[in-house]
């Protein structure tokens, strides 16, 4: 290498780890000689092969197997196999108290996951501002100035975690779910010890709603530019375009607002959706294929399904819902990263609101749990988990072994626009400034308004990367090659 080739060589910056999300995961930034952002990509380290070691195992096993990708989010694995299961044993149509239960469990843990990542992952950043010292901006700094947030958070949380328990059976990992439907039903005492404490949830909901406002009032121009760029957006909705987290049909909006798909069963999702795999990363790209790999990314999770419903069928989420459709571009959808913490605590209301018109149903006082019918060979189920549009696909053989499985996580379809978070705000914050902490925050920040498992995401098959570089003592990158294994 000339001394020409080594100064106009860039320089390599590394956030390892990404912070405050779950999983593991790295961030590099190549700077070249006058401080310029060349590129910026957000990397999955880890590795997790379950589409692979779940082939040649009983169907029946896939609603509790696949929950162990995660133990934050395991609720949403464990319905969508379930889901995809009830195809294989002809019990799809299943029996309200079954159907109730399931939904119970899934808003329960909604409202969990919400509350753990808003209140303990994210407000140190909205709370005390992206700058904040380190020593200050965390859940630590959160509970000596703002200790009745916290502990609303933890609650907030507990009341979820005890709904996913009285359904699932456990609070993580749980059997509840299984093909053709479930296995217990909620108890009357259940039910009342559930309900002495409903208001009080939905009240600390619509405050975190508030909370959230407050955040966007006091910083306009932050969030309405911080990461801000045109995309897709891919959500299920009811047939009659409501938001549902836990059935509908596929529809997708452009960045203005278009209809790309509506109303499609998800069953036939691969006439609509494709995935990209990339050297650098563990976490596949998918994109919709009518659109191409270049156009065709899309964001999902709280954020698309506000943008993609027409309206949600609890009354104080519809309001809040019509608010912040206020801050759309031309009324017509949000492209903004940072408003995902609004929508989140949306979802938030709208899931507590749904527990309570639950708990109030007798249905789940109900004793018919499973539907039997003609079995399958393949499934597909589709939930929407909080962080977004959960893909679970199966195929068995004669012997009732699974001889296929395909997951796209939420994460993962978030793939593509967490990269193009993180380079728009490299190019915002970090382009031609001396880079500190306090400004490559700014792209954990980022990255975590996605709420990102990274841990769940990670599927892509024979890609074992090895990294050379070669480092001048003052950590200058001279040359650097890279293999895949």
């Amino acid at each position: 290498m000339t001394a020409t080739e080594i100064k106009t060589v860039t320089r390599k910056i590394v956030i390892e780890p990404v912070t405050r999300v779950e999983g593991h995961g790295k961030v590099t930034l190549l700077v070249d000689e006058n401080g310029h952002i060349t590129r910026a990509r957000m990397h999955v380290v880890e590795f997790r092969g379950f589409e692979r070691f779940i082939q040649g195992r009983p169907f029946w096993e896939l609603p509790v197997a696949v929950q162990r990708l995660c133990g934050i989010c395991p609720v949403s694995h464990h319905l969508a196999a379930a889901k995809a299961t009830d195809w294989l044993v002809g019990g799809e149509n299943l029996t309200p108290t079954a159907q109730k239960m399931r939904r119970l469990m899934h808003l329960g843990q909604t409202f969990q996951s919400h509350a753990l990542h808003f209140f303990h992952l994210c407000s140190p950043d909205l709370l005390f501002g992206f700058d904040a010292p380190v020593s200050k901006r965390n859940i630590i700094g959160v509970i000596r100035e703002h200790p009745d947030l916290a502990v609303q958070g933890v609650m907030m949380r507990k009341y979820g975690q005890e709904i996913i328990k009285a359904t699932a059976g456990k609070k993580i990992h749980g059997t509840g779910a299984i093909p053709g439907g479930i296995n217990k039903n909620l108890s009357i005492e259940e039910r009342d010890f559930f309900l002495s404490d409903i208001e009080q949830m939905i009240e600390w909901a619509q405050g975190a709603v508030e909370l959230i406002k407050g955040v966007h009032a006091q910083m306009p121009d932050l969030m309405k530019t911080f990461g801000a760029f045109p995309s897709n957006h891919l959500s299920l909705v009811r047939e009659d375009g409501a938001l549902d987290l836990y059935h509908g049909n596929l529809r997708a909006k452009d960045s203005l607002g278009n209809i790309i798909f509506d109303q499609v069963d998800y069953a036939n999702y691969l006439d609509y959706i494709r995935e990209e795999v990339r050297s650098w990363s563990y976490m596949k790209f998918p994109f919709i294929t009518s659109l191409g790999k270049e156009n065709g990314w899309y964001r999902v999770g709280p954020l698309a399904r506000i943008n993609n419903c027409d309206f949600i069928p609890t009354p104080l989420a519809e309001a809040e819902r019509q608010e912040f459709m206020k801050e759309a571009e031309g009324g017509t959808v949000v492209n903004t990263t940072l408003h995902y913490h609004w929508a989140r605590m949306i979802e938030t209301l709208h899931s507590i609101e749904g527990i309570r018109d639950l708990l109030n149903d007798p249905d789940l006082q109900g004793d018919d749990l499973i539907v039997r019918g003609e079995k399958r060979k393949e499934c597909v189920g589709l939930i929407e988990a909080p962080r977004g549009t959960l893909f679970h696909h199966y195929r068995i053989d004669d012997n009732d072994q699974v001889t296929m499985a395909n997951l796209i996580v939420s994460t993962t379809n978030n793939n593509e626009a967490m990269n193009r978070a993180v380079q728009t705000v490299a190019a915002q914050y970090l382009d031609g400034n001396e880079i500190t902490e306090p400004l490559l925050n700014h792209i954990e920040v980022a990255i975590r308004a996605y709420d990102p498992c990274l841990s769940c995401a990670t599927h892509a098959i024979g890609k074992m990367p090895l990294e050379v570089e070669l480092v001048t003592e003052d950590g200058e990158v001279l040359d650097s090659k890279f293999k895949n294994r």
